[in-house]
């Protein structure tokens, strides 16, 4: 009777075991793919991952021009799109799309200015655009019905760095909100700066606060929060490098110092493009395009990394990249090879192995549904 009793045990564990193993293998994540339509795309795309990391492609969800920067608004239920862009009057475009079976084109707003490569909101319903060519910020506002409003302020930016090519003017690459503050950080990678402002709320108009230099010729672009508050990552497209910033209890920021993002025996040309932060606060992964590869790094206590490999992308130009949901995958769009590659990640170690690849014509932005 004992014997049975164990028995009895061991299916019941064992029946649990399968039940959440078939509830593991029918979850799947979505994601939003933001694309260059200069080819062969048409617009917005949405594909399916399984928990393989196994991707399908869903098929277009919304036909709209060079949509190259893709965000959520109202809790996810507004997916934002910038139109990389300059239309006659200067300017480039925003859209909001209502998310339901399909995306619903709700709205289409001016950015503020030429070529905006980057969009955000938060969760007042405050929309940031980053407009390349012209160097500037455009501030709008979104309702609870996904409409944008018009443009309501353009925060101008002025000045030039060392690289007399890239950094010949101004060129706003991208603007995120602080967690847990009502600051702004604006890169820009012409005047080689970050500015920090803050939103007059009653007047709706950036109000700038403070500014930091970076290294000589870094030409900053996209920046990574640290989930302790006190570090933030700039990655440095012009020269290779990634800046640890430290953010002080009265948030003044100063440049603690950077490490290359490429290993010291490549020579070739190469410019970083995206950044992300484990959850965890223990890993931090960079794109690079030219070297073609995912570089990883350890972040150490004192917010300072250190590299411990690069994972070849198995594409060329890989620009924006992602990590799944849960952490377990990233997921890499190479713009000039027309592929999206899945790789599994090790939370312990951090490094990353091969999955599979989708192909998706100019691939530039990934944006998993959470």
């Amino acid at each position: 009777m004992k014997n049975f009793t164990i028995l009895l045990l061991v299916l019941a564990v064992s029946a649990c075991q399968n039940k959440k193993t078939d509830k593991e293998e029918n979850e799947a994540y979505f994601f939003y793919i933001g694309t260059y339509t200069d080819t062969d795309s048409e617009g917005i795309y949405k594909a399916e991952m399984d928990s393989t990391g196994h991707m399908t492609m869903l098929g277009l969800q919304a036909a709209t021009v060079n949509p190259s920067f893709l965000a959520f608004a109202n809790n996810g239920k507004t997916l934002l799109a910038v139109n990389e862009i300059n239309t006659v009057d200067g300017k480039g475009t925003v859209e909001s799309y209502l998310i339901g079976d399909s995306l619903k084109l709700i709205s289409r707003r001016s950015s503020g200015g030429a070529h905006p490569c980057f969009v955000g909101a938060n969760k007042k319903g405050i929309v940031l655009t980053a407009n390349y060519t012209s160097g500037n910020n455009g501030l709008l506002k979104i309702d609870k019905d996904s409409k944008l409003s018009t443009l309501l302020d353009v925060q101008q930016h002025i000045g030039s760095g060392a690289n007399k090519v890239r950094q010949d003017k101004a060129h706003a690459h991208s603007i995120w909100f602080v967690p847990n503050s009502d600051l702004l950080i604006a890169v820009d990678l012409g005047t080689n700066e970050l500015l920090v402002s803050e939103i007059d709320s009653v007047n709706n108009k950036f109000n700038l606060k403070d500014k930091l230099e970076m290294e000589d010729g870094a030409g900053p672009r996209h920046l990574a929060f640290h989930p302790n508050g006190n570090f933030f990552y700039v990655i440095n497209e012009l020269n290779n490098t990634i800046s640890t910033v430290q953010i002080a209890a009265d948030k003044t920021l100063s440049l603690l110092g950077s490490v290359s993002t490429l290993p010291k025996d490549f020579h070739g040309e190469s410019f970083p493009a995206d950044i992300h932060v484990s959850s965890d606060g223990k890993f931090l992964y960079a794109s690079n395009r030219g070297h073609n590869s995912i570089a990883i790094y350890q972040i150490q206590e004192t917010g300072m990394l250190s590299a411990i490999g690069f994972e070849s992308t198995r594409g060329d130009h890989p620009r924006n990249f992602s990590l799944s949901p849960d952490e377990k995958f990233l997921l890499v769009a190479n713009q000039n090879t027309n592929n999206i590659v899945c790789f599994k990640r090790d939370e312990k170690s951090g490094l990353l192995s091969f999955v599979e690849e989708l192909k998706v014509a100019k691939p530039v932005c990934i944006l998993f549904q959470k």
